[in-house]
């Protein structure tokens, strides 16, 4: 006779479809279906993390990182609430991520429980799929159909179960949906792909701006600019996909790109935009040609008036028009070439700049010397951003950072998600003071499962990415220092290790050890606060910025011109 409780078969239906951990905290409203999972811990194994947020962050980290379903878990009322921010990271990102979430009791539903709250309403904007089962009978087809909207539409999937459910037998098999997902084959009809190649046949200084969504497609992206002999320019999810010192990659474009990349931009004749949604309107040119190539049709034409859009798998189009179109000569990739390889050249060169106290180029200098090619770096949002993409130089390693919602504090969950996806790799997450200190009780998850990640902790004691927010604007700042704090210590006092950095002479030797070690690892360097100007600085920021000084000057009756060498350079 069939007897098996519904928790039981929610937990052989994850295993089947691939999922290998859980990301949460134990609860009342969960405490059902934890018992499942303790019995199937050999085969899927539950990640307490310190914070709700953290493991939303984690299983976010994780689908970017894998293209497999992230799965969190929660209890209702507080912990749910604590998921929103690592899920609407999810959603931002395109991630597919599946939160199982518990709620009061069956009976108590409605009549405002203790913890409870209206979870579908809270879950209603920031996921594809929300439903709160109302029998067992239920959860079996609501958990399928779950998991293929997580994957269908590249977002958030809400399973809200009131924890009883879990416990109740199902007396006889239930006869299941189908759990798979089958992913639709779109691609574009031949007139649209008769008009791009007439576009891209005239052009002269056509470019290619490239996101997350040609992670799959790097050798047919390479093909089509090669034929084309057309540069590349990356939004900042796009990181990582060509090296950095590729003679086609001109680097991140936007306010963290480059100089090369912002001009070539704006003088090219035709653009071409491949798996990528990227959103500043003010760093792309105000009238030129355009063609599209995005899997999802929603997103086309979204954020710049395009004259053709290819609808479909970036890797299938990429390789018809690479078919079709001649080979091409271009002064314009050759142009670029040489003013990128003058841009590597001032990078290098404000690395290697041996200055007291230190900033952020010298670290990343340093750092470069310890990080695998193949390791994977989870970048934290601020300043830090700036100084990983700008100093660092990829190779192939794996890059993963909170994209579209950019949100602080995702460095340190990205490096769990990544250990766990990946044992057998280097995991580097790279942060500020400020991002790390919103989730560094998380660092104790590292330790409790002997998770060998390094954590480089740029600790300036402000928010620098809002201290120079606030100077663009013309303002004073105010409210943008954190105060000191020694992360080391915390490391150690954590079961970990912690190795504090204050003078550029221990810069090397302290991460040798700090890479060397079989534990968690957080590197503490102690930096000089920088301003992370654009690669090419626009008028208005410049007249905000000097308002800036000028009131700075009248406030403390001195001038201080924070990189206005460098920022002169730059105009």
């Amino acid at each position: 006779m069939f007897d098996k409780r519904t928790g039981e078969i929610m937990v052989n239906q994850l295993i089947e479809a691939g999922v290998e951990h859980i990301y949460g905290m134990p609860g009342d409203s969960i405490n059902e279906f934890m018992d499942d999972l303790r019995k199937q811990q050999d085969k899927l194994s539950f990640i307490q993390v310190r914070h709700e947020e953290v493991g939303a962050l984690a299983a976010s980290s994780y689908a970017k990182l894998t293209n497999r379903l992230g799965v969190c878990m929660s209890i209702a009322g507080p912990g749910a609430i604590h998921l929103l921010n690592g899920l609407y990271d999810a959603q931002k990102d395109g991630a597919p991520v599946l939160a199982i979430i518990g709620q009061v009791s069956s009976d108590a539903v409605g009549t405002n429980a203790f913890q409870e709250v209206n979870l579908q309403t809270l879950f209603q904007d920031v996921a594809v799929f929300t439903e709160q089962a109302e029998s067992s009978e239920q959860l079996p087809d609501l958990l399928n159909m779950a998991i293929r909207a997580a994957y269908a539409e590249s977002g958030v999937s809400v399973l809200i179960v009131p924890d009883d459910l879990f416990a109740e037998k199902h007396k006889k098999q239930p006869k299941l949906t189908s759990g798979g997902f089958v992913k639709p084959q779109v691609e574009p009809d031949e007139m649209m792909y008769t008009h791009a190649v007439e576009l891209i046949q005239h052009a002269k200084k056509p470019i290619i701006l490239a996101g997350r969504g040609v992670k799959q497609a790097k050798g047919e992206l390479l093909a089509f600019a090669e034929r084309m002999q057309a540069p590349i320019v990356f939004s900042l999810l796009g990181k990582g996909i060509l090296p950095d010192y590729h003679p086609f990659n001109l680097g991140q474009h936007g306010q963290i790109g480059t100089k090369p990349a912002y001009e070539a931009m704006m003088e090219a004749d035709l653009m071409i935009m491949v798996g990528t949604s990227f959103p500043y309107r003010s760093f792309l040119p105000k009238d030129t040609k355009a063609i599209q190539i995005e899997q999802d049709a929603k997103k086309i034409g979204n954020f710049y008036p395009i004259t053709v859009g290819l609808c479909g798998d970036s890797k299938i189009i990429l390789q018809h028009l690479t078919n079709r179109i001649e080979q091409k000569e271009n002064n314009f990739l050759e142009k670029y070439q040489t003013k990128m390889k003058k841009w590597h050249m001032h990078i290098e060169g404000e690395k290697l700049k041996n200055r007291e106290p230190m900033q952020a180029p010298q670290v990343m200098n340093a750092l470069e010397k310890f990080v695998d090619d193949e390791a994977i770096i989870s970048c934290d949002v601020g300043n830090v951003t700036v100084w990983t993409v700008r100093y660092f130089p990829f190779t192939q390693q794996d890059f993963i950072i909170s994209g579209r919602l950019a949100t602080m504090g995702s460095g340190l969950p990205g490096a769990i998600a990544g250990q766990l996806a990946h044992p057998d790799k280097q995991v580097v997450a790279i942060c500020g003071d400020g991002g790390f200190g919103m989730v560094m009780q998380d660092f104790i998850t590292a330790v409790k499962y002997d998770l060998p990640v390094k954590i480089l902790v740029l600790n300036n004691s402000k928010i620098g990415m809002i201290k120079y927010e606030q100077q663009q604007m013309g303002h004073l700042n105010y409210e943008t220092n954190l105060g000191e704090m020694d992360y080391a210590q915390f490391a150690n006092s954590c079961g970990g290790a912690g190795y504090r950095i204050e003078k550029i002479e221990e810069l090397e030797e302290k991460m040798e050890q700090a890479f060397i070690t079989s534990k968690p690892a957080i590197i503490d360097v102690s930096i000089e606060d920088k301003a992370p100007l654009p690669g090419k600085i626009g008028y208005e920021q410049a007249v905000h910025y000097s308002e800036f000084l000028i009131k700075n000057f009248f406030k403390n009756k001195k001038i201080e011109f924070p990189d206005l060498e460098e920022t002169i350079d730059r105009l």
